[in-house]
């Protein structure tokens, strides 16, 4: 299977920018699959979110992904020790090699808070044992690029940070361990910036810290926000629970398994990076009832969909050949799912939509089917739809 097989065109005007004053205010492309022989065809109907309530069987089970999105991307800079210099006749070499970087954190890598994988800009010359500066030790409020290194010499933990490169991967990717601070979280959340994604061309606002979050959010860890749930409001939840549906929630923090790209041409070669989740008990008998009752479980998000396969068995060596249930616990889901999959807990799926040749389109096609899935994006298109995080939303079911 060709990675290419998932292209399609999308005009740069219809990336959003920016979200919608009103969470529920998104458009929303209903897709039907149709059924296994062919008698009902599948196809797609425009719609709003807000009738999203409306669309959900009373008996259905809604799976949400309570992550919460720290502000994961540090601007600093860095102490050019370990590098090479541009020329050792060259009177301002250190002072380039001391320029600017850019790091954001993707997962922490144990219980412990100071050591995380991250990507680094640029990646190029940042080697293992290089110092990383992010903030000022003096408190004087100036910006990422001070390079009075002496300052951090005489008080290192005063108000910034300090990390230093500990394994160097590819494509930007690193491991750093930062010098140990007690108040670890609060300096990233004083320090850090929204990681909004590439395509979003303009720097974050202090607007972007509660809207690029999910109103649900609870558990602090992700990279990135599962965006299919920046359209539900309190008042969506509240019209949803009236209903008589029950709502669940799990946990994956979103990394780079989510949002890496593809760099194989054939689509089985890919291999995804690990991601944390936690399943409690109580949303794990909540789930296997569910199913075992017959009913459908509608996720929010790809971040859900893989977190519930993943738990179900499609992480395990030899998954179990009987009913799929849901172990209650946590790990590293690292399952990627393409056309051919065949889904043992997921029935249905709110996603926003996605980048072309992206592992989340893949997915998305893995459960709506490649044909329709990849039409129902070129009417999208046509129709003007917004893309993206901030954009609007597809529900497959």
């Amino acid at each position: 299977m060709l990675v290419s097989d998932f292209y399609y065109d999308l005009p740069d005007e219809l990336i959003a920018q920016e979200p919608l004053q009103d969470r529920s205010a998104s458009r929303l492309l209903h897709l039907r699959r149709g059924d296994a022989g062919g008698i009902t065809p599948g196809g797609w109907q425009d719609g709003s979110f807000r009738d999203f309530p409306e669309l959900l069987r009373p008996d259905d089970l809604l799976v949400l992904n309570n992550t919460r999105v720290f502000p994961a991307r540090l601007y600093g800079h860095r102490s050019g020790e370990r590098a090479q210099a541009v020329s050792p006749r060259n009177p301002a070499a250190r002072e380039f090699l001391r320029g600017s970087i850019e790091v954001l954190l993707t997962r922490q890598v144990s219980e412990d808070p100071n050591e995380w994988e991250c990507l680094v800009r640029p990646g190029r010359k940042i080697g293992v044992g290089e110092k990383l500066y992010f903030g000022d030790p003096a408190g004087r409020g100036r910006s990422h690029d001070d390079r009075d290194l002496s300052l951090w010499d005489r008080d290192p933990h005063a108000n910034g940070l300090q990390a230093e490169v500990t394994w160097r991967g590819t494509f930007g990717e690193r491991r750093i361990r930062f010098l140990p601070v007690p108040d670890f979280f609060a300096r990233v959340e004083r320090l850090g910036h929204v990681p909004l994604p590439p395509y979003i061309d303009r720097e974050d606002s202090p607007a972007d810290r509660d809207r690029y979050q999910t109103v649900y959010a609870k558990a602090r860890g992700s990279a990135a926000a599962p965006t299919a749930g920046l359209h539900f409001t309190p008042e969506v939840l509240q019209r949803i629970r009236a209903r008589g549906i029950e709502i669940a929630e799990i946990t994956l923090h979103v990394g780079l398994g989510t949002f890496q790209p593809v760099r194989v041409e054939k689509v089985e070669e890919h291999t995804l990076h690990r991601e944390s989740y936690e399943i409690s008990a109580s949303a794990a008998a909540a789930i296997n009832q569910a199913k075992s009752q017959g009913r459908r479980i509608v996720a929010v998000g790809t971040t859900t969909v893989r977190t519930l396969e993943y738990a179900a068995g499609a992480g395990r060596a030899n998954p179990a050949p009987t009913a799929p249930c849901i172990e209650p616990g946590s790990g590293e889901a690292d399952i990627f799912i393409y056309p051919g999959y065949r889904f043992r807990m997921v029935d249905a799926l709110l996603t926003n939509f996605h980048l072309p040749q992206s592992t989340l389109l893949m997915l998305v096609c893995a459960l709506g089917g490649t044909d329709l899935v990849l039409r129902a994006y070129g009417h999208a298109v046509s129709a003007g739809y917004r893309f993206y995080s901030y954009g609007d939303c597809m529900f497959v079911e």
